[in-house]
């Protein structure tokens, strides 16, 4: 995969999950369970929980920050997230998860975003983030 740009440091590995359309983590993800519930998401009902989560952009509710570190904390978070256009709400809440539990999430954008089912490593740090290609 070509380079990105990292949001929140981190490294992870896992199956990639492709989101059709954006998704708010305030209503749209059950923290308990990290499946999305919103029920208006075409992915309504996809378990996040250890994907690399791939999806055009956050939206929605400043809340949301506080649904991802609450998963991030209860291990039912994504592996990483991906996304096309940056969103300041979604790398605060890894950011805060990492300080308060100590438990880093990878944040990146990239313009070319990997499909579902393959199996990627996200690598972000300060100098950029890479996304590999582990398996189709």
């Amino acid at each position: 995969m070509p380079e990105a740009w990292t949001l929140v440091s981190g490294e992870a590995e896992g199956e990639v999950l492709t989101l059709d359309e954006p998704l708010s983590f305030w209503g749209g993800l059950d923290p308990a369970t990290g499946r999305i519930v919103d029920v208006h998401h075409p992915q309504r009902g996809e378990q996040v929980t250890d994907k690399v989560l791939v999806m055009p952009s956050g939206r929605g509710s400043s809340s949301s920050s506080s649904v991802l570190a609450e998963a991030i904390r209860a291990g039912t978070a994504p592996a990483a997230i991906v996304l096309r256009e940056p969103d300041p709400i979604l790398a605060l809440g890894a950011i805060v998860a990492r300080e308060l539990y100590g438990r880093a999430m990878p944040v990146a954008v990239a313009d070319a975003l990997p499909g579902s089912g393959a199996r990627v490593s996200v690598s972000a740090s300060a100098a950029g983030a890479r996304i590999e290609r582990l398996s189709p």
